[in-house]
């Protein structure tokens, strides 16, 4: 166990919490400790819905380990299907009340209840948030599906291709408007969309499930274990890009259109009459705003793998690091990171994270709210493109990812954060003005900002502890001259702590006492063999 102040994943019953709450007529019993029914604020405060979760706690205490807390948990689900009427209902405990091992699936099977109810067996202690998620739609998928009609039984057929929609949840990020997105671009191709669950689906929906022709994955961490089950029960084949990009979505439709038997002709020219603005945006501004800018990302391992293609073959940024905490997907994360000549980080410890960003002193980052906290604290550029994220993050407007409006709405995100190549140059001439000085950080940062130890521009007295050889003399302090901290102010704040960084050990190899304008310049050559 291991204490922290901050997790990428919850527990799995968080995961099915987001399936639950996704679907429109299904009801979650959780055998849960008072505190545990903090989850509740995930939804209505993080995700602002109108409504909390479909969640039944039986809310034992302390002194109800003395006696039959398996008959809380009998009563809590009885009085849940009495009082909500669900269509189905599924059954756990959390993290806290697997503890207690009164198994609340074998407890439900005899209570007679007269709806389907679907226990969960979620490993508390070895899985997460989004394994969670997909084992129980998985869970849920099983236990309805077979029951509903056959595709020959289908009634009111278009007699177009059909498919349905699969991964979307609660919590999930941009996924509303992401499904808006990919059912337009789907209709536009004349396929028919049969169902999009979990999110906003009913139980009577997912009886429906087999009638479609192929399924579309969108979000293979919740998604992709309930396709897989699918394909091997119904044939239902699926699709394995995700379309975050324009590129991505290309390569989405033409897999789709072999799926749907579309020509080949026909959907080539469909997709050169989309209306998207990226390509041309990234090629029409100042060069040395976006070409080679360095990047790091972190996040779930399908944003992380599609925005590191974004950023480096469509925005023109150069990937220097990428990872993530999808321990499931690593190996496909491992796999795209060599196409980027980087090593792939896969962790869930945020200052394993933040070590990483120090050191790679990238010009941007894309991740999750914990990577917005980092770049924040280190003067970094920053833009949120993976859960976990923050109120800020679920928007009023229309802001999708996917698609070719996605592709747009990804421009903005990817290039809003940067200083442009004329502010650059402003704030270089004004660089002593009260405004715009180093101290001051940059302005989306806000005020009482500060920079991580490695930005601090003032030139500290730098104790090295290493004994350096040089003409028998031991170097342990080192100490900018005037015209050299000078000359280091020149170099922009995002590079600024590793151009120090890499200077000191320059000087400290060399048994210098003094870092000069010209040390400056020898380290910079020396650096860039």
């Amino acid at each position: 166990m291991q204490l922290t102040v901050w997790t990428y994943e919850g527990p799995p019953h968080v995961g099915a919490m987001r399936v639950a709450t996704a679907m429109t007529d299904l009801h979650y019993v959780l055998h849960a400790p008072q505190g545990d029914t903090y989850a509740d604020l995930l939804f209505t405060m993080i995700e602002r819905r109108k409504k909390r979760p479909p969640v039944t706690y039986t809310t034992f205490q302390a002194r109800d380990l003395g006696g039959d807390t398996s008959q809380l948990f009998m009563d809590a689900a009885r009085e849940a299907q009495e009082r909500f009427q669900p269509a189905a209902m599924i059954v756990g405990a959390s993290c806290t009340g697997e503890l207690i091992q009164d198994d609340p699936g074998g407890l439900s099977k005899t209570l007679g209840l007269p709806c389907p109810v679907i226990p969960l067996d979620l490993p508390s202690y070895s899985k997460k948030e989004n394994w969670g998620a997909a084992e129980t739609f998985y869970q849920i998928v099983r236990t309805i599906a077979p029951h509903g009609p056959d595709k020959t039984d289908a009634e009111g057929s278009t007699g177009r291709p059909s498919c349905n929609i699969i991964g979307p949840t609660a919590l999930g990020f941009r996924h509303r408007d992401d499904v808006r997105e990919i059912v337009g671009l789907l209709e536009a191709m004349g396929i028919d969309v049969n169902v999009v669950a979990p999110l906003d689906a009913s139980v009577h929906d997912l009886l429906l499930l087999k009638q479609a022709d192929f399924n579309v994955c969108l979000y293979p961490e919740t998604g992709k274990t309930a396709c897989d089950w699918l394909k091997r029960s119904f044939k239902q084949d699926y699709t394995k890009t995700v379309p975050i990009g324009v590129g991505a979505t290309g390569d989405f439709m033409r897999e789709v259109g072999k799926l749907a038997s579309i020509d080949e002709a026909e959907l080539e020219a469909l997709i050169d009459e989309q209306e998207v603005r990226l390509p041309w945006y990234s090629r029409s501004i100042d060069s040395t705003y976006l070409t080679g800018k360095r990047v790091y990302l972190f996040g779930d391992a399908t944003h992380v793998i599609a925005m590191a293609r974004v950023a480096q073959h469509e925005m023109g940024y150069q990937v220097v690091g990428m990872g993530t905490y999808s321990r499931e997907f690593a190996r496909d994360v491992r796999d795209a990171a060599e196409k980027y000549g980087v090593e792939a980080l896969i962790t869930d410890d945020y200052l394993e994270v933040e070590e990483q960003v120090q050191n790679l002193q990238p010009e941007l980052v894309l991740g999750s709210q914990m990577e917005r906290h980092i770049a924040k604290r280190l003067g970094l550029p920053c833009a949120v493109i993976s859960s976990p994220v923050h109120v800020q993050d679920f928007p009023a407007r229309y802001s999708p990812q996917m698609g070719f409006e996605g592709a747009n709405v990804l421009f903005d995100t990817l290039v809003h954060p940067l200083t442009m190549g004329l502010e650059e140059h402003l704030l270089g001439m004004f660089r002593e003005d009260f405004e715009f000085n180093d101290e001051a950080g940059p302005s989306h940062l806000g005020h009482g900002s500060s920079r991580a130890p490695v930005q601090t521009e003032t030139a500290p007295e730098i104790e090295i502890e290493a004994s350096i050889d040089s003409g028998g003399e031991t170097v342990t302090e080192l100490r900018w001259t005037v015209d050299g901290e000078a000359e280091l102010k020149k170099i922009p704040f995002f590079v600024r702590g590793k151009a120090r960084r890499n200077t000191e050990k320059f000087a400290a190899e060399r048994g210098l006492a003094e870092i000069s304008m010209e040390t400056l310049y020898e380290a910079k050559s020396h650096f860039s063999r």
